[in-house]
C-alpha cells in the first residue's frame, strides 16, 4: 500500500523530531513533560518553519499555564468529547466488535516489527502510533496514520473548532502527511455529520475503561508512558 502513496516531503530526521514531540506533548501534561520542554523546543529549530510553528505555538502554552489548568483542559478536552478522540480506530468503528479487530491488527503490526506494548497501553492511541513511527518504522507508522487519515483531520478541524491549543499538535503531526485525497475529504464530511458509531460492546482482549471516551477524570488522568525521546543530535 505505502509503495501506491506519496513519498514524504519531510527528510527521516525531521519525522523523527515531529512525530517523537508530538508523541510527549499529546499525552497527559506531567512534571515530566514540562521538564523537557527546553529539549523540545530546541530540536523544534530543526523542522521548516510552519511545523516548527506549530510545536512552539503549543510550547509556549505549555510553560504559561499553570500545571493542574493544563490537565483539567486535557481532562476536559479529550475525554468528553467523541470527536476528540486520541484512538485512532474510534473514528472508524466507535465501541462495536469491528474496533476490536482493528486493534488487534495495530498490535499485530508492531509485534512483526519487534515493537510490543505494555499490558495497560491500547495500541491505536496516538501517542503511541507517533512514538512507534518515529523510533521503530517510519514506513509502517506513517500507513498506520494514512489509514486513519479521516480520523485525524476531524480530530484537527474539532481541535480547532473549539480553539484548542492542543490543535497545534495535529496540525504538526498532519503537516508530515499527504494532502487528502477526495475520499478522504468525503469520508471526514460523513464523520463530522454522524461522528463515530455508537453500538456499546467489549473490547476483548484489549478492554480497558482507561482508554474510553467518557471514562471517569479521575482514570483519564493516568499518562501512557513512553520512552525518552532520541532527537537525532540532541543532548539530555
Amino acid at each position: 500500500m505505502s509503495s501506491r502513496r506519496p513519498k514524504p516531503t519531510l527528510p527521516p530526521d525531521q519525522l523523527t523530531i515531529v512525530w517523537q514531540s508530538v508523541s510527549l506533548l499529546l499525552d497527559y501534561p506531567d512534571e515530566f513533560l514540562l521538564a523537557r520542554t527546553d529539549l523540545l523546543r530546541s530540536a523544534s529549530q530543526r523542522l521548516t518553519p510552519a511545523v516548527g510553528g506549530s510545536l512552539r505555538a503549543f510550547l509556549d502554552h505549555l510553560e504559561s499555564t499553570p500545571l493542574p489548568e493544563l490537565q483539567a483542559d486535557y481532562v476536559e478536552t479529550f475525554d468528553t468529547r467523541r470527536r476528540c478522540n486520541l484512538f485512532l480506530t474510534y473514528f472508524a468503528h466507535g465501541d462495536t466488535r469491528k474496533r476490536g479487530m482493528a486493534l488487534l491488527r495495530f498490535k499485530q503490526t508492531y509485534l512483526r516489527a519487534g515493537f510490543e506494548l505494555d499490558d495497560g497501553e491500547l495500541p491505536d492511541h496516538l501517542c503511541v502510533v507517533l512514538e512507534f513511527a518515529g523510533t521503530v518504522d517510519q514506513e509502517i507508522g506513517r500507513d498506520l496514520m494514512l489509514d486513519h487519515r479521516a480520523g485525524l483531520e476531524l480530530l484537527r478541524l474539532s481541535l480547532r473548532d473549539i480553539g484548542s491549543p492542543w490543535a497545534n499538535l495535529i496540525d504538526a503531526v498532519t503537516a508530515t502527511l499527504p494532502p487528502l485525497r477526495g475520499d478522504e475529504r468525503d469520508a471526514v464530511r460523513r464523520l463530522a455529520a454522524d461522528g463515530p458509531p455508537e453500538e456499546e460492546v467489549g473490547l476483548a482482549p484489549f478492554a480497558n475503561p482507561q482508554f474510553s471516551p467518557g471514562a471517569d477524570a479521575g482514570a483519564a488522568t493516568a499518562s501512557i508512558a513512553l520512552p525518552m525521546p532520541s532527537f537525532p543530535g540532541a543532548r539530555t
